[in-house]
């Protein structure tokens, strides 16, 4: 009634008085938690930055797509070489320890995704290496760091070790893991009718509610979607691993042509020093 016997104007500024004041209670609240909380800043920061990367991750993954693919195209810097070098080692141990301390698969749902791209990212970062071990003789005090502690001075020694360690990863964890994300996969496939069935069963029978029934179905569909992709993703790894040998064999040969053919080096020392970068590299 009293709205009514107002008009228009009276009512746009009272909410218009009500808003501001809801405004400046809402900024106080906020400003006396960032005081009551020892990081406060920190966490205004930490929380404005998670939400950027949400709001923006297409356009980020696009980006980071496009400077990998770069990357393969135009020679690096010895320098910039050993920082992304440094930053994929980094990035593998994220992952891996993100992956360890997480209950369920779906607390990662992400990961098939992340190893796609983080393995196209060691693929480029290999043809950028490769490049320059073929055009100088060098590619950055990290590879020539990682060669040094595995040859120990014996060239013949380094490459048999490197040699087991290709051996071990391509036969042994890549055939292993992508016989796991296939079974895995085609068991979760199988079991999707008679989960459906469970679910219906019980809400029938008044165990659960449609709120948890829908849940649930959901959950079980991502669980699917979550092991094809790492059955498809299992599949690049694997070709990740061939290119790997691949390059190793380029490395040496080639190497061994060029330190001979066009820098004068000795056999001997041709193939020390490309079987010492190969070995760095392949690390």
């Amino acid at each position: 009634k009293r709205l009514m016997e107002m008009n228009n104007e009276d009512v746009f500024s009272r909410l218009e008085q009500s808003l501001g004041e809801l405004r400046r209670q809402h900024e106080m609240k906020k400003r006396g938690s960032a005081m009551a909380s020892p990081d406060g800043m920190a966490g205004s920061g930490s929380v404005s930055l998670g939400s950027f990367i949400q709001k923006y991750s297409d356009v980020i993954i696009a980006f980071t797509l496009v400077m990998i693919v770069i990357m393969m195209i135009i020679p690096l810097p010895t320098a910039l070489l050993d920082l992304l070098i440094c930053l994929n080692i980094t990035i593998a141990l994220i992952v891996i320890m993100s992956a360890i301390y997480n209950e369920e698969a779906l607390d990662l749902s992400v990961f098939p995704s992340l190893l796609l791209v983080t393995t196209l990212f060691r693929l480029a970062l290999n043809i950028s290496s490769t490049r320059l071990i073929l055009i100088n003789g060098y590619a950055g005090e990290v590879i020539t760091a990682f060669g040094n502690f595995v040859v120990g001075g014996n060239p013949v020694v380094g490459f048999i070790m490197f040699i087991i360690l290709v051996i071990i990863n391509f036969i042994v964890i890549t055939k292993g893991s992508e016989r796991v994300a296939e079974v895995s996969a085609r068991f979760t496939l199988d079991a999707m009718p008679g989960k459906q069935m469970a679910i219906d069963a019980d809400l029938n029978q008044g165990a659960i509610t449609d709120a948890e029934a829908k849940v649930r179905r959901e959950k079980i569909q991502r669980e699917a979607d979550f092991f094809g992709a790492m059955d498809g993703a299992s599949k690049f790894v694997k070709g990740d691993a061939i290119a790997a040998i691949v390059i190793m064999l380029i490395n040496i040969g080639g190497g061994f042509v060029i330190g001979m053919a066009q820098r004068d080096m000795s056999a001997v020392d041709s193939l020390q020093t490309y079987t010492l970068l190969t070995v760095g590299e392949g690390l």
